[in-house]
Parts: C-alpha cells; structure tokens; sequence
C-alpha cells in the first residue's frame, strides 16, 4: 500500500515563498505521475502542477512562472516550490500519485497541507 506525506505548508504574506514536499513510501519510478492538487473552500479541487515519470511537466496558467516542480528521486520525494505567493493561492494543497502498472490502476493521495497568504 503506497502512504504519500505532505509537508512545508503554512502562513505566509503577500509575495513569500514556501516550498511543499511529498514524500511517497516507496520508489517514485512506480508511478506513471505525480502531481499537485489544491482544493480552496467552497471551490473544487483543481490540478496545479504535475510531473509525469517520462514528458514535460505542466504547470496551471495562473502559477506558471511562479511554481516550480522538483523531485528527489533517491528521497521518493517531490517538491512544490511556490514563489511569489498570493491570497488566490490560498488553499489546501494536495499530493497525488498514478501508477497505471497496477490492476486496477491506482490512484494515490495524501493527507494535504493547508497553504495561507495574507496580507
């Protein structure tokens, strides 16, 4: 069974920076993707980032420039650097992970970290 462990959110002001880290309980290579998620209240949850094993990662339009994607691969660890941080940013963050080599194929998350920007 894969657990996937978020950290590195909190509260931050207008224009600071954090840096999210998931750690997965086993090797990322297992996974055909992983991404971000973050779910802001009475909103539905929306895709922000994703890195897939093989291809380019995509960014959302409104981060693109500001987030960057990371991993450790030696840590099964990635990484979500959020710079320039503002309040639409709000929201809890989520990790997600795909493997499409298991039957059925399987989709993985983590607990989330709550990310806030105030002024």
């Amino acid at each position: 069974q894969v657990q996937l462990v978020e950290s590195g959110g909190g509260l931050v002001q207008i224009g600071g920076s954090l840096k999210l880290s998931c750690a997965a309980s086993r090797t990322i290579f297992n996974f055909n993707s992983m991404a971000w998620y973050r779910q802001a209240p009475g909103k539905q949850r929306e895709l922000v980032a994703e890195y897939p094993l093989t291809g380019s990662r995509y960014y959302l339009d409104s981060v693109r420039g500001r987030f960057t994607l990371s991993r450790d691969t030696a840590k099964n660890t990635i990484y979500l650097q959020m710079n320039s941080l503002q309040p639409e940013d709000t929201a809890v963050y989520y990790c997600n992970a795909k493997n499409r080599n298991e039957i059925p194929p399987s989709d993985y998350w983590g607990q989330g970290t709550q990310v806030t920007v105030s002024s």
